[in-house]
């Protein structure tokens, strides 16, 4: 539980925000609401499409709606949250599918050379030759993307850690994968299989007849699904639980990618599909869940299983990198569709006991919901090494090492200082364009592991540098799609420097707005915890928001999510691959961001926070390893 304090921004170079109160509506309880009939329709094709577009604005509005009434404000309070941990009803962190066929994968002792080195990734060539799909390659696919990193215990208190990070250590993402047939595994056909990062084995939920498959007939592709249970969040953040979903979606995206990339696959979201098409490939059950108009629309207190169900989020199609695979949106829709007729098997095992409803996480995302392209073009974007200062800002230390050694820092020592070439260096890596000809602007994703994403850069970095040798304390300013910089020099303070750094690496789009100390500033507007100000630098992720929700759909709010995830990816490895640390924060004063910032109305929108510097080691804590041994549960 967050606390609140009454508090103030601190006059450095930016005024005091002003105060604006917000109603907080109570929490009610009230039944759920009768459904709604509807009716043949007889309308002419123009009030079919004026229809249409009145439900897009509807799902655009009910999107805002939700991200206004889910801030934090410094003034008027935090969003709807629980009030306290309930913890009898701690939902299982581990999503099992009883009576699924179990298929243990390999935990394979490190190797010389089995990973390549963490900063050949942005190398000027794909980071290894492709390997084949196998049971050995899958294997390590999710030990180095979802699997288990760590338990620890203190105390009576026991509890696990995962290669993928995710808000409060909840982990509401689960993983699923469709695979060609496989020596050992399955000699005949593809089979579709839910990951249990516990044991680190596999559930097959079904076998995918050779005809009705949609990976490639070679056997050289491979699909993850990544899904969403909303109640493993909502148990302890109440209304805001949406956002960190979304959030741990995107550090997923990335964790898949860059272990991906170890083997020398690339990764592309197949985002032609819509919300129906995943949720077939899936095998979910609706049948057991109310239809939209008959859910409460006020949060209640009870038991309803259906909230534990998954929410599909999105598919990753897997291959070899430098080829480029032939996707039609309309056929694999059509493939998909024929999943219904599968021999499903699993139950999936109860997480809590009881639960809390929270109205406005599930109505927002039925809001967004994506529907079918059926015309969208599959296209795979060039591969962009990403600029590079030195190797030797750098330790040796192979993908395998940083990313299983990744942690979320509880605390920062506020005395370590990062060199400047290494903070030029950690944004260099952050760029989604990677290094770019004189004259090119940063905004395309071609880079690990931006390029797993389909549209353009949407979000920026609002960067509060505290302890940087060399570089001026302030705040500063990395914009990665200068297609948008004069916006944003428009709809920020007009008194703002907009000056490029002194040893600012040419191809950094890094801009200092103005010099002081923002230790304070950083702590407050991050729900006053000290680990915004006492680490190397801290920042606010700031999106493009209103603007591309109205150019692309509503289905684009949860995608800003993502990116923002996929990008702390990037600052958590990269902190590691330097020696220190890092984490995020989902907590933090929106709108105070925004005045701080100059911003005004929804044009951009602050969306995640986060801290690298010089970790503080609970000693208390004992670590053990992941996995203990064959036969044994931790």
């Amino acid at each position: 539980m967050w606390l609140h304090h009454s508090a103030r921004l601190p006059h450095l170079p930016f005024p005091a925000p002003p105060r604006s109160p917000r109603s907080s509506p109570p929490f009610l309880f009230r039944p759920a609401a009768s459904a709604m009939h509807s009716h043949p329709s007889t309308a002419s094709p123009r009030d079919e499409d004026q229809k249409a577009k009145k439900n897009d604005e509807d799902k655009l509005r009910q999107a805002i709606s939700y991200h206004n009434q889910t801030k934090h404000s410094l003034t008027s309070g935090y969003a709807r949250g629980p009030g306290g941990l309930d913890w009898a009803n701690q939902p299982n962190p581990f999503l099992r599918f009883l009576s699924s066929p179990q298929l243990p994968l390999l935990h394979l002792p490190p190797q010389p050379g089995d990973s390549p080195l963490y900063a050949s990734l942005f190398s000027s060539s794909p980071p290894s030759s492709p390997q084949p799909i196998s049971h050995s390659t899958l294997s390590r696919l999710l030990y180095d993307s979802l699997s288990l990193s760590a338990w620890k215990t203190t105390g009576l208190s026991t509890w696990s850690l995962r290669v993928n990070p995710s808000s409060g250590n909840l982990h509401p993402t689960e993983a699923h994968v469709l695979c060609p047939p496989l020596s050992s595994l399955s000699d005949h056909c593809p089979f579709l299989a839910h990951y249990s990062p516990k044991d680190h084995s596999l559930e097959i939920l079904a076998q995918v007849p050779l005809d009705r498959s949609p990976l490639a007939a070679d056997g050289s592709t491979l699909f993850v699904a990544l899904c969403s249970i909303f109640w493993r969040e909502a148990w302890k953040y109440g209304e805001r639980a949406f956002r960190y979903c979304n959030h741990d979606v995107g550090h997923a995206i990335a964790a898949v990618a860059i272990a991906a990339a170890a083997l020398g696959w690339d990764a592309r979201l197949l985002d032609g599909l819509g919300h129906d098409e995943l949720h077939r490939f899936l095998g979910l059950d609706a049948a057991n869940r109310p239809p939209p108009s008959q859910l409460p629309d006020r949060p209640i207190r009870g038991r309803f299983p259906w909230i534990e169900s998954q929410h599909p989020d999105c598919l990753l199609l897997l291959f070899p990198f430098g080829s480029q695979p032939s996707v039609d949106f309309q056929s694999l829709s059509s493939a998909i569709s024929c999943f219904l007729s599968l021999s499903w098997t699993g139950t999936p095992n109860y997480l809590s006991k009881d639960h809390v409803y929270w109205d406005i996480i599930y109505r927002t995302a039925e809001a967004v919901k994506k529907p079918l392209n059926a015309v969208e073009r599959f296209s795979v974007n060039p591969f962009h090494p990403s600029g590079l200062i030195s190797e030797k800002l750098y330790k040796n230390y192979s993908v395998r090492e940083i990313v299983r050694k990744r942690r979320s820092a509880v605390d920062m020592d506020g005395v370590h200082a990062m060199g400047r070439d290494t903070f030029f260096q950690i944004l260099l890596h952050c760029l989604p364009s990677g290094q770019l000809d004189p004259g090119q602007k940063q905004g395309k994703q071609f880079a690990l592991p931006f390029r797993t994403m389909t549209w353009d850069a949407e979000v920026h970095a609002a960067l509060f540098v505290h302890r940087v040798k060399d570089l001026p304390q302030g705040l500063y300013f990395l914009v990665r799609n200068e297609d948008h910089l004069d916006w944003l020099k428009m709809a920020m303070r007009p008194e703002f420097e907009w000056v490029r750094p002194e040893g600012c690496p040419d191809g950094l789009p890094l801009y200092r707005l103005a010099r002081g100390n923002c230790e304070e500033l950083a702590k407050q507007l991050s729900c006053h915890q000290e680990i915004a100000s006492d680490g190397c630098f801290s920042l606010g992720m700031v999106a493009r928001f209103e603007p591309i929700l109205r150019e692309k759909n509503a289905w684009m709010y949860p995608r800003l999510f993502w990116e923002t995830g996929v990008l702390g990816q990037v600052l958590y490895l990269e902190a590691h691959a330097i020696g220190i640390s890092a984490t995020g924060i989902g907590c933090y004063f929106d709108d105070d961001v925004h005045k701080v910032l100059g911003l005004k109305g929804m044009e951009f929108q602050s969306l995640y926070h986060f801290t690298i510097g010089g970790p503080v080691l609970d000693r208390r804590i004992m670590s053990l390893p992941a996995y203990p041994g064959p036969g044994i549960d931790a």
